[in-house]
């Protein structure tokens, strides 16, 4: 009766089957596996058969010698039946026969050469320099029977052999497999509790993997889904390097597994344990990796923080961690077949690590934008920009090639996310020109003082014009349309840098908003004091900045300063004039020779009612700029304290004295002075009384 042939046992640790838990929930031991029943028989058969022929075809003689149902033989003998079976094999010749008992033999010795070599520390050590690791030696003689095995023209000759190889293999794959995860795991990743019950067999000690949620609403298929592990540590370092005899280990189980053909299990067992790795290493520096809908509902205190969290953890990435994990499977998979498939793991674990990073600026970006946000948008803006030849040389070596251009699409993801930020950028910025137009307040600011929208704009604008150089380039790449078609700025300020040019159009209306506002003020006095002030306070941020200065440029501020003058003009004009009016001799107050005593008597109370009021109202004016407020002081008693005193000395002395002179005489030169010294100090006072 035919038998019907058993397929080779092969079972990936990632298979919906058999999962790392699954295979980590039971006893790992690789000690002698008993024989099945049908082995059993064979070797039955095989003894009645040999005992059937004679003694001596029994191997049975008379002298009682030992015959091949009683004495096995040892491992190397065993060993070399088997390489002068692959070596024909290999050679296109007829393999010489072997039996299924040697092929059972054969399995039971590899499980020996692998059992005594659990838990100790020299089992992947080569016993002399230039050769391979007994445990590797005996995984790959074993690996290239199964193959030869479970070909079509052998595979109905040893179905009992290729059944037993196989199930040898794949046991011993399991324990390589075991290994080398646990070697290339992090010592900061997060352990595994294991449950109640006493088995044997649980996965005490291994590392925890669970399949994260996706970063996003749903699970999109560019995104890595590969498990992370919880846990973290501190001090942000990168993952502890490998010492070159653990290398070593790790090189010759990456060439057993490749050996056994278990490469895809090596490959995600590897990706695994260095994600883990790696995320550990970002966990050491705070950052979490939180959703898109916790940074969208994030508030912007809370989100400022973790962008700043974010560029360390990305900086440390890109420079640190993956040329790190670049630099290990270069090592690890140094062997026969196995450079490619370390180039391939390498672009996808840094592919994956990236686009983990990168879904918080999309994150980020999807957020309502607001002008306190800019700067951290080109805090990221930079970052991205800056790592592109670090991630340039991450692909050097072949490493695009053998990922199937899994790092070219990695660059990809960069330009694009730095589109994306570059396009916010911009976008918050020109939505400048709208809250300035919004800004159309009806209540004027009190005082005169500089307005809140003014110091807000201009602390801002210097800060943006810390980020000139990249936001030329943003407004070079990222321009709107009807950019060009809109004139900016005075003299040519702007022209042929969209920035410069945009920035001047928030400049010009905000200007044009402070003029509106000005017009709130009843007294035109007051509408001066307040443009003064606003003027004022725009060109010491403009001056008191090399940034801003340089992107408005000299011909603007000397325009503003212009402006200043004439504000100031029109403030002495629009108060002063009318006072010094009242202190002239134009004929009035003097006729033929003659002093018009009644006329005089009412140009000293109208001088003083005109100081009182200025006093009252003007002492409530605010100028906060120092330099501005002595300045006009200075202005106002050069022009008013010399006439006053020359009006005085001309005119005083046709009051009889006493009571008279102190009804219209109130004020001293002294007190005219100290009356000019305490305007616009924020204190409306009444005008003191002061006798000469």
């Amino acid at each position: 009766m035919d038998r019907i042939p058993i397929a080779p046992l092969k079972s990936s640790s990632f298979s919906a089957a058999t999962t790392r838990e699954d295979r980590l929930a039971r006893n790992l031991s690789l000690g002698p596996i008993k024989l099945t029943e049908p082995v059993k028989e064979a070797r039955v058969e095989k003894a009645d058969s040999n005992n059937a022929g004679g003694g001596d075809a029994a191997g049975g003689g008379e002298d009682g010698a030992p015959d091949e149902a009683t004495t096995e033989p040892d491992f190397a003998t065993l060993s070399a039946e088997i390489d002068a079976f692959l070596a024909a094999r290999r050679a296109g010749e007829s393999p010489p026969p072997v039996s299924e008992v040697t092929l059972d033999r054969f399995a039971s010795a590899v499980e020996q050469e692998i059992a005594p070599s659990e838990g100790t520390e020299d089992k992947w050590v080569p016993e002399a320099p230039g050769e391979a690791p007994p445990l590797l030696a005996a995984i790959k003689r074993i690996a290239a029977l199964s193959s030869a095995l479970t070909e079509t023209q052998q595979a109905d000759r040893y179905t009992i052999g290729v059944h037993r190889v196989t199930g040898v293999l794949h046991r011993a794959m399991t324990f390589v497999e075991d290994e080398f995860h646990a070697l290339l795991e992090d010592p900061r990743v997060a352990k595994a509790v294991p449950g109640g019950g006493g088995d044997t067999g649980s996965a005490t000690g291994r590392s925890s993997m669970r399949r994260p949620p996706s970063f996003g609403h749903g699970a999109e298929p560019d995104r890595c889904v590969i498990p992370s592990a919880d846990g973290g540590g501190a001090g942000g370092e990168a993952s502890p390097p490998f010492p070159p005899e653990t290398v070593e280990r790790l090189r010759a189980m990456a060439e057993a597994m490749l050996a056994a053909g278990y490469a895809t299990e090596c490959a995600e067992v590897f990706l695994v344990a260095r994600r883990n790795a790696l995320d550990a290493s970002l966990q050491s520096l705070g950052y979490d990796k939180p959703s898109i809908d916790d940074v969208v509902r994030m508030p912007w205190e809370a989100l400022e923080l973790e962008v700043a969290t974010w560029i360390k953890a990305f900086h440390h990435t890109v420079e640190v961690g993956l040329p790190g994990e670049r630099d290990l499977c270069a090592r690890v998979f140094a062997v026969e077949g196995g450079e490619g498939l370390g180039r391939g793991i390498f672009a996808d674990l840094a592919r994956c690590t990236m686009l983990h990073l990168l879904n918080f600026t999309e994150a980020v970006a999807l957020q309502k934008r607001a002008a306190e946000k800019l700067f951290k948008v080109l805090d990221m803006y930079e970052v991205i920009r800056d790592v592109a030849p670090a991630v340039d040389a991450l692909g050097a070596g072949g490493e695009e090639e053998a990922g199937s251009g899994t790092l070219a699409d990695l660059r990809y993801e960069l330009a694009s996310v730095r589109s994306r930020l570059g396009e916010s950028a911009a976008a918050i910025f020109c939505d400048l020109e709208s809250s300035i137009r919004a800004d159309a307040g009806k209540q004027p600011v009190p005082g005169g003082a500089v307005h809140p929208l003014t110091r807000y704009l201009m602390n801002y604008l210097k800060y943006v014009c810390a980020y000139k150089n990249t936001l030329e380039q943003v407004f070079q790449e990222y321009r709107r349309p009807d950019d060009d078609e809109q004139p900016h700025g005075e003299g040519g300020a702007g022209a042929g840098d969209p920035f410069a040019a945009q920035l001047m159009e928030v400049m010009e209306l905000l200007h044009g908003n402070l003029e509106a506002k000005s017009r709130l003020y009843k007294d035109p006095s007051l509408s001066s004091i307040f443009l003064m002030n606003n003027g004022r306070y725009m060109l010491q941020k403009i001056r008191g900045s090399p940034e801003i200065n340089a992107v408005v440029g000299e011909a603007w501020s000397r325009k503003r300063s212009t402006d200043l003058r004439q504000y100031h003009k029109n403030y002495q004009r629009e108060t002063w004039s009318r006072v010094l009016n009242l202190l002239r001799d134009d004929g009035v107050i003097t006729v033929k020779g003659h002093v018009q005593k009644q006329v005089l008597k009412d140009r000293f109370k109208q001088f003083n009612a005109a100081m009182d009021e200025i006093q009252r109202t003007q002492g409530a004016w605010v100028v906060s700029d120092e330099q501005l407020q002595s300045e006009l002081r200075v202005s106002i008693a050069a022009v008013i304290v010399p006439a006053y005193r020359s009006f005085l000395g001309r005119f005083a002395q046709h009051f009889t004295a006493g009571r008279q002179t102190e009804k219209y005489v109130k004020l001293s030169g002294e007190d005219l002075e100290a009356i000019i010294e305490e305007l616009f100090d924020g204190n409306a006072v009444s005008m003191p009384r002061r006798r000469m």
